[in-house]
């Protein structure tokens, strides 16, 4: 009897690959028109990546060399404090982009940690690469704008609203503004997320 040897599914690799692909163009498409030269080329850029869950992208005092998309999967932005414990600044999840821009246009070490919450399929780019972009689609600029635009007001205006609630109206907040978060992650990453003691979020959450 002869054995037959298993070959790796690389048709399953690929059609994840065209996926993740096909995610980032139609997410560029709706921000920009389907008029835009040298598409292709731009996607080519791009390195696809599937992650693990509780993976690291970005470690504090390690330099960010890669801007993300996120075409699925959830990533938890974060710094530690003194004593280790972890205050997280935002988690990002499919169809948007995330890295830490400081770091990434400067070349200093980064002040914030990119974990993986879940499996990711990721679409990385580098400095690099992402210069050629943005030389090869000039509109590109458009889409970084919003890129930090949004990373700012994720952390901003999160920060600035929470100030003035309390813990109980922070979680009302949270259902109204971002509700698929409530099942999709553990309690403890959205009470860091909230700025709120792990136990009094479960206690607070029974109530609601």
């Amino acid at each position: 009897m002869v054995r037959k040897t298993r070959l790796p599914n690389y048709t399953a690799n690929i059609t994840k690959c065209q996926y993740m692909i096909e995610v980032l163009r139609q997410h560029i498409i709706s921000r920009l028109g389907n008029d835009i030269e040298n598409l292709d080329t731009v996607l080519n850029y791009f390195k696809p990546l599937q992650m693990g869950r509780n993976e690291f992208l970005v470690q504090q005092g390690q330099v960010c060399k890669q801007v993300y998309f996120i075409a699925k999967g959830c990533l938890q932005v974060f710094v530690y404090d003194n004593d280790m414990n972890e205050t997280t600044r935002d988690i990002v999840t499919e169809g948007t982009w995330c890295s830490e821009l400081l770091s990434f246009g400067s070349g200093n070490p980064a002040t914030e940690n990119i974990r993986t919450v879940e499996p990711c399929a990721l679409l990385a780019i580098d400095k690099q690469g992402f210069q050629k972009m943005m030389e090869t689609v000039p509109q590109f600029d458009k889409v970084y704008k919003q890129i930090l635009e949004t990373s700012y007001a994720n952390s901003v205006y999160r920060i600035n609203t929470f100030v003035a609630l309390s813990a109980l109206d922070r979680i009302k907040w949270l259902m109204e503004y971002r509700p698929q978060l409530m099942t999709r992650v553990s309690s403890k990453l959205i009470a860091s997320y909230l700025g709120i003691n792990k136990d009094v979020f479960s206690r607070l959450k029974a109530k609601l």
